[in-house]
């Protein structure tokens, strides 16, 4: 049920990212799908990937006070995004790595945000 909460999270905040960054968008004839199928790809590679990533870049984190750590979720964005479109033939597509940045920072927020509202452990 958790993994639920936080993929409904996700999908929300991938939305409010391809409504508010010009280089995300979706691909695909839906939109709602193409955020889904977006947010359950980016879901199951944060629980999967993040943690060994997170691990790896730790001294790297350190050194620069955590701003390392959006790097990590931008790459992952853009990996998510990469997957989902080459799996499903949908998804969200992004342009550059400045939008990934700056969308994964929406993300973050916006997920943050929704899992406190729906009870979601982040």
């Amino acid at each position: 049920m958790n993994f639920i909460i936080r993929w409904i999270a996700t999908a929300i905040a991938v939305g409010a990212a391809v409504w508010l960054v010009p280089g995300i968008t979706t691909v695909g004839n839906d939109a709602v799908i193409a955020i889904a199928i977006g947010a359950l790809v980016l879901s199951l590679i944060n629980i999967v990937l993040k943690p060994i990533l997170q691990f790896i870049s730790l001294p790297i984190t350190v050194l620069t006070l955590g701003i390392f750590y959006v790097i990590v979720n931008a790459l992952l964005l853009e990996l998510a995004a990469w997957a989902a479109t080459g799996l499903f033939g949908s998804g969200i597509a992004v342009d550059g790595f400045g939008a990934a940045f700056i969308g994964s920072i929406i993300i973050s927020i916006v997920s943050a945000i929704v899992n406190s509202v729906l009870g979601g452990k982040d």
